[in-house]
């Protein structure tokens, strides 16, 4: 009998684990709509931690009514207003240049090139590890996921 409960126990906490992965790999980034104090608990009072930008994207990580829980590209943890939030979907270069190509292959020509931290709209992401993004100069092109965060 006990062997029966140790493995039923086994088996849902497997499938817990398998749930939270799954829940972890459908992400929800959002950008922020306007500079906004980031702070340490869901609340005005909490401490403030500091101010993000307009535009910066953010994954949003929990929800409690007018507050959510985001991290930011850099992995920090912090709680924001919901109404600070936009549905304009922004990422940011991670890579030290990404190479944004005319296509979304490695043999297209190069439309532009983006420094580390630059902001860039997104306008569709695409399966096939590609994005197509537009600068906020218009430029647009395809970078790779792998050279941005925010998706």
């Amino acid at each position: 009998m006990r062997r029966g409960l140790a493995a039923a126990l086994r088996a849902a906490a497997a499938a817990a684990l398998l749930a939270g992965v799954a829940g972890a790999a459908a992400s929800d980034f959002r950008s922020v709509a306007e500079p906004a104090v980031l702070y340490d608990a869901p609340s005005q009072r909490a401490n403030r931690l500091f101010v993000i930008g307009r535009g910066a994207p953010v994954e949003v990580i929990a929800s409690d009514g007018t507050w959510v829980k985001v991290r930011d590209h850099t992995g920090d943890l912090a709680w924001i207003e919901k109404k600070a939030l936009s549905e304009r979907r922004t990422v940011v270069v991670s890579a030290q240049v990404a190479e944004v190509r005319e296509a979304p292959n490695e043999q297209a020509p190069i439309a532009f090139q983006a420094q580390r931290g630059v902001l860039l709209d997104l306008v569709a992401a695409d399966r096939a590890g590609w994005a197509r993004v537009r600068h906020a100069d218009g430029a647009t092109g395809h970078v790779r996921i792998s050279q941005v965060w925010g998706l």
